[in-house]
């Protein structure tokens, strides 16, 4: 870690993938930080590395030297280049999922933590401005008890993804998500999910859960439609809150107030359209904000990164879910543990 916040931190990438190339372009832009080196064993296929040097192995991107490395390569080798870079003293950012099992993302707590490390997860929806404002206005007041969180994200199947399924690859998005921007925990979940594209992973799943607030989930899911979607509608006693990540926009739909003279209306005793708000929100790009609150985080600065425990949660969460599919049985989460009804 740099010893002081005048040096110019030395960053690595792991993976020159989809995700990768967009975290390589923005490491090659950072205030404050040098892009020395790149791993991945199939070169710079892309021309994506900046005219970062491209070595084949971990080993030889600590060999350069690396105040922290972004990782970014396929879920299941994250515990391997994650354990390399913690032995070597390095910081880590970890695209999401932290790992592709709860154990293998408890043993990345332990290796960052126990040598007092900076580590992250790349959970980018918190970053996006409309949840980021979302947030703010819950933790405010200003929907009263939130009732419900329902969140829609589906799109064509990518083909970059072949080690995981759609719940611990997208899923993970909304669950980290929902979480953050009501505070509060996952106390049970139940889950159905189809296989339709031919692969041995999920690539459909609905989710139903709740929160130790009380305060019910439902998450769809896809890899299956041609609609592209990622939406996040909070119901409380005031209205509701409609975030749509695509295009940072968030709207409120207020409960109206006016009364009606038709009787059949006023005999329901719900509630009525009101005003309709669509914020003006500074929209920067979510994936520079998280490179530069983790720059902060490893200059000693203090920054709202996403934590390796914080990680470790989702994994766990997004394990019960797939558990729950496979039951049919609903999945009570405790502390840090999956327990089945």
């Amino acid at each position: 870690m740099s010893e002081s916040t005048g040096r110019r931190l030395r960053a690595g990438l792991v993976g020159l993938g989809a995700m990768g190339r967009n975290h390589a372009r923005v490491l090659a832009g950072l205030d404050g930080v040098d892009f020395v080196g790149v791993v991945d064993p199939l070169g710079d296929v892309n021309g994506a590395a900046h005219g970062a040097p491209v070595v084949g192995t971990v080993a030889e991107l600590l060999e350069i030297g690396v105040d922290y490395a972004v990782v970014a390569c396929p879920t299941a080798l994250h515990e391997e280049v994650g354990l390399a870079l913690a032995e070597a003293g390095a910081g880590a950012l970890v695209e999401k999922p932290l790992a592709h099992t709860v154990k293998a993302a408890e043993r990345l707590v332990e290796a960052f933590e126990t040598r007092g490390l900076v580590a992250g997860v790349g959970h980018i929806e918190r970053f996006n401005p409309a949840l980021q404002s979302l947030r703010a206005r819950l933790a405010s007041g200003e929907l009263g008890d939130v009732y419900q969180v329902v969140t829609r994200r589906q799109g064509p199947f990518p083909h970059r993804i072949a080690d995981v399924g759609v719940v611990k690859d997208l899923a993970t998005h909304d669950i980290d998500l929902t979480s953050w921007v009501t505070g509060s925990d996952y106390t049970s979940v139940s889950a159905r999910t189809v296989s339709k594209s031919g692969r041995e992973h999920e690539d459909m799943v609905a989710v139903v859960g709740q929160l130790e607030d009380g305060t019910m989930v439902s998450h769809l899911v896809n890899w299956l439609s041609p609609l592209k979607e990622r939406t996040t509608v909070v119901t409380g006693e005031r209205g509701c809150f409609v975030a749509d990540t695509l295009t940072a926009d968030l709207t409120f739909f207020a409960n109206g107030v006016i009364s009606t003279e038709w009787e059949a209306l006023r005999a329901f005793r719900g509630v009525s359209e009101g005003d309709m708000v669509r914020y003006a929100l500074a929209k920067r790009e979510p994936l520079l904000v998280e490179h530069e609150l983790f720059r902060d985080a490893m200059l000693g600065k203090d920054a709202d990164i996403v934590t390796l425990r914080q990680g470790l949660r989702t994994v766990e969460v997004s394990s019960a879910v797939i558990e729950a599919a496979q039951t049919g049985e609903t999945v009570r989460l405790t502390e840090g543990a999956g327990v089945r009804s």
